[in-house]
């Protein structure tokens, strides 16, 4: 089992601060891309770079608001926290959790890190568990968990801190898209593990996570975020995420298109680098519009076409006008956008 032990908060302010020490990106939960509030579906992303994963019972993942003043560290104001409500668990297979996956399963193999995170209960003492996955991408090695820990936590904000030794990946076999997975269960299993992870135990509670990091070594550093800046925090989430907006009201153009039919116009998109060509959702078509000869004319259908690492063509079918003819081409809702996805 892990060492475990309960961090008091004065600790945070001391050094070292480095970028790239916590592999955690948005540890601090403050990138919001997708407007996330709140799920109930298990796999889905909320704040940008976390997910919930579950089976059995409800599990509610949302996004809170500090209130100002009221952070867990002095002097790091934070704006949000998550939050997992469970209830109904019951099986031993049921599990609640929240999940991040670092990409590439060589990350901190055959080492010892330290993860550490602020939490809090709504009442009583109830149990937040750990565990840290290795997973080999589609066709690669089985699965590894490893070091599942448990922890009960009070109503008040502290931070815990638990050495995990992460296995060697000697004579595994990895394939594209491996990772390294925190997850932090608050319900697992009624009196055993559900496929490897902490015994948890059944519980119905409200728990509050903040500040996670896992870095190298022994010891709980001073947290940051992983490139220790907003912007860059922003742009490390980008590179796996990134969700196109237009104006906060009007028509949001984006670029210049030509009418390749007389009602299909093409233009050209683009977006900060990503991990792999992303998977890229658009909203209904109705929302996207090409301006030609000072005519909006609104999408019936859109449909993307060549998706590279850094951007896209996409095609949007509107009413009829001359073939060859430009367009000014974008959103023309503000409910609209496009999302480019190269998650893990």
């Amino acid at each position: 089992m892990p060492n475990t032990t309960a961090v008091r908060t004065a600790q945070v302010g001391a050094a070292p601060f480095f970028a790239g020490k916590n592999k955690i990106i948005n540890g601090d939960f403050n990138v919001n891309q997708r407007g996330f509030t709140s799920t109930t579906t298990a796999t889905t992303f909320g704040h940008d770079r976390w997910r919930l994963r579950s089976a059995g019972g409800t599990a509610t993942y949302s996004t809170q608001a500090f209130t100002p003043g009221t952070a867990p560290v002095a002097g790091y104001e934070s704006t949000n926290f998550a939050r997992l409500v469970t209830s109904g668990q019951s099986a031993g297979g049921d599990y609640a959790s929240i999940e991040q996956p670092i990409e590439d399963v060589r990350t901190f193999a055959g080492q010892t890190v330290t993860v550490s995170f602020w939490a809090k209960a709504s009442t009583g003492t109830p149990n937040i568990g750990l565990t840290v996955s290795q997973y080999f991408g589609s066709g690669g090695s089985s699965v590894v968990y490893t070091s599942p820990a448990v922890q009960a936590i009070t109503s008040s904000w502290v931070r815990y801190s638990f050495n995990v030794s992460v296995p060697s990946i000697s004579g595994k076999t990895i394939t594209t898209s491996s990772s390294l997975s925190l997850w932090l269960e608050t319900s697992v299993g009624a009196t055993t593990s559900a496929a490897g992870f902490a015994a948890v135990g059944i519980q119905n509670v409200t728990i509050d996570i903040w500040g996670v990091q896992v870095e190298s070594g022994s010891t709980a550093t001073a947290f940051q975020t992983a490139t220790g800046t907003i912007q860059g925090e922003l742009a490390a989430c980008r590179y796996y995420y990134e969700r196109l907006l237009p104006n906060s009201s009007g028509y949001g153009y984006s670029g210049v298109g030509h009418y390749y039919s007389t009602t299909n116009c093409y233009t050209v998109q683009n977006w900060q680098q990503k991990r792999v060509a992303p998977t890229v959702t658009f909203t209904a078509a109705s929302g996207f519009t090409a301006n030609s000869a000072g005519t909006n004319r609104a999408g019936t259908s859109i449909a993307s076409d060549q998706i590279t690492t850094w951007g896209m063509d996409y095609a949007i079918t509107t009413a009829a006008t001359t073939i060859g003819a430009s367009a000014i081409v974008g959103m023309g809702g503000v409910s609209s956008y496009i999302e480019a996805s190269a998650e893990l």
